[in-house]
């Protein structure tokens, strides 16, 4: 079992940033495949990026060179680095486990179906 929480969001003016921070209990994080997902209203949830075991990262192709995903082990937290946002970011915010140490995709955003663990989310505004 892993409880994940999701904090940093917030509203923020295109262009800007963002830290998410993911904090956890009840397992370590390092040992698993780890993910950021967003859903904004009336569209699927994507996700967004991922981080393995052995600390490979993947990204969806509407984010790779703006988020970075990392992590804390001393603090087990994971953290989603956001820059040069856009209003197409705005979403609710969720971090995500899947309970191995391995992720199914890389070079490409991860699948929700996979994620067996989820926080609550936390709300990104972006305005023009």
């Amino acid at each position: 079992q892993v409880q994940l929480v999701e904090s940093g969001g917030g509203s923020e003016q295109a262009g800007g940033s963002l830290r998410l921070s993911c904090s956890a209990s009840g397992n370590t994080l390092s040992r698993m495949c780890m993910g950021w997902f967003r859903q904004a209203p009336g569209k699927e949830r994507e996700g967004v990026a991922s981080l393995d075991a052995n600390g490979v990262t993947s990204y969806a192709a509407s984010v790779k060179g703006r988020f970075t995903i990392s992590q804390d082990t001393a603090k087990n937290t994971l953290y989603l680095q956001m820059n040069s946002l856009n209003p197409e970011d705005t979403a609710r915010y969720y971090c995500a486990a899947n309970g191995l140490p391995f992720c199914r995709y890389i070079n490409r955003g991860p699948s929700a179906v996979d994620f067996a663990y989820w926080g609550q989310g936390t709300q990104v505004t972006v305005s023009s």
